[in-house]
């Protein structure tokens, strides 16, 4: 099979790029349904946002540096811990979206406030601890809510980048 066709020899800069692409759509599509559907991300999301941003950024540095092999580790090392960081929020609110409904649950503050006026330790256990408006269903496709998607997209991305660790020469 011609390595053009079998995307999993595709050279390092397109396997990294086309992965940059997916997370610039990834979250133009976030921003699209907070603009025009007027769902407004909770906290949980909005740390989903800052996994998708991350990966993209080293994505993007990878593919403009297109290291040799050995250096192709650390590019790859940080797409998973961002992929794994990402999942495990999304898991988080999968699982907070499951649960019964809870009259008194409320995620609290916006994000912004908490983050100006409170410790970091204090944001973080709060957006933790997810609540009433991170467990809201507001949106599905094919029945399962947006954090089963972002879920399946950083595990499909992080497998995505691993491929880049075996490429042994560019490709023509």
């Amino acid at each position: 099979m011609r390595a053009g066709l079998n995307p999993l020899q595709w050279p390092f800069r397109t396997r990294f790029g086309l992965g940059f692409v997916v997370c610039v759509v990834l979250l133009a599509y976030a921003l699209y349904v907070q603009f025009s559907l007027h769902i407004q991300p909770c906290p949980l999301c909005i740390l989903q946002r800052i996994a998708f941003m991350v990966m993209g950024v080293v994505f993007l540095i990878g593919a403009l540096h297109a290291p040799r092999v050995r250096g192709r580790w650390g590019y790859v090392l940080l797409i998973v811990v961002a992929a794994l960081a990402g999942a495990v929020v999304a898991a988080r609110q999968l699982w907070l979206q499951l649960q019964p409904p809870n009259p008194f649950g409320s995620c609290g503050a916006p994000l912004n406030y908490m983050i100006d006026n409170l410790p970091l330790t204090a944001v973080i256990r709060k957006i933790f601890v997810g609540s009433g408006d991170c467990a809201v269903v507001d949106w599905r496709f094919l029945g399962m809510p947006m954090p089963f998607w972002t879920l399946l997209c950083y595990v499909l991305l992080g497998a995505w980048a691993l491929p880049a660790l075996r490429l042994r020469k560019p490709m023509p």
